[in-house]
């Protein structure tokens, strides 16, 4: 499509345009004016925004500017990120702290049986010596020594499982420094923004403006407006 046929389109457009500004007749009020929805290709399937069903970021699709929904808002994500990872890290470490707790306590249990148990040896070791004709008391001797040896095995469980959680508590301190290095990144990406908005900024309203032509004479590419991107650039100018 040549310059000259698009200049010719753009004018009857505008034609359409105006004839539509007109009010109606017989005190009829206007319909409201449409937003203006970004213009994707007419053969793609859109929603009830103007934006592609199916978008997705994809660096090997050469898709427009991801539309400016709460899914693309960049710094809006790594805010989100950033509020509930945190969150998140401080219910672990409060569960970790109270199984921690817990482990301590059972600890604590263990050795009050454990007192209990060595008292029991005691005083058997002392009954089967002097009636060495009832066999029961060495064998509740036997029967407590047993016990023993197996509570101090989960004693020595229950402290082990201590000392990891201290090391998943040491070990979730990174995730306060993945934090940080995130809430940098967001700095980072603000100050861009306001830098390259301050750059963009112009005294010319954009409503002022004139439309772009899409290709100029001598421009090299195959990329031409179909009759369906024709059409619905004229509809949406006529809705303007």
């Amino acid at each position: 499509m040549t310059q000259e046929e698009l200049d010719a389109l753009m004018a009857e457009a505008d034609n359409i345009a105006e004839a539509d500004d007109m009010p109606e007749a017989d005190g009829a009020t206007m319909d409201a004016p449409e937003q203006k929805k970004p213009a994707f290709s007419a053969s793609e399937e859109l929603d009830e925004d103007g934006f592609p069903k199916d978008y997705r970021v994809d660096a090997q699709k050469q898709w427009p500017p991801p539309p400016p929904s709460a899914d693309h808002k960049m710094v809006q994500q790594l805010d989100d990120v950033t509020r509930d990872s945190e969150e998140k890290a401080t219910q672990v470490l409060d569960m970790l702290d109270s199984i921690n707790n817990l482990l301590m306590d059972g600890e604590e249990e263990a050795t009050g049986i454990k007192d209990v148990l060595n008292s029991n040896i005691e005083i058997f070791e002392k009954l089967s010596a002097k009636f060495s004709h009832i066999p029961s008391f060495a064998e509740q001797k036997d029967k407590c020594q047993s016990a023993l040896e197996t509570l101090e095995s989960i004693e020595t469980k229950l402290q082990d499982g201590q000392n990891d959680i201290m090391n998943i508590m040491d070990m979730m301190q990174y995730q306060d420094i993945h934090r940080q290095k995130i809430e940098r990144v967001i700095n980072v990406m603000r100050a861009l923004s306001k830098y390259m908005n301050s750059l963009f900024e112009s005294n010319i309203d954009d409503k002022s403006r004139a439309p772009s032509a899409v290709h100029l004479e001598g421009d090299r590419t195959d990329n031409l407006m179909s009759d369906d991107d024709i059409e619905a650039l004229i509809n949406s100018l006529g809705k303007k």
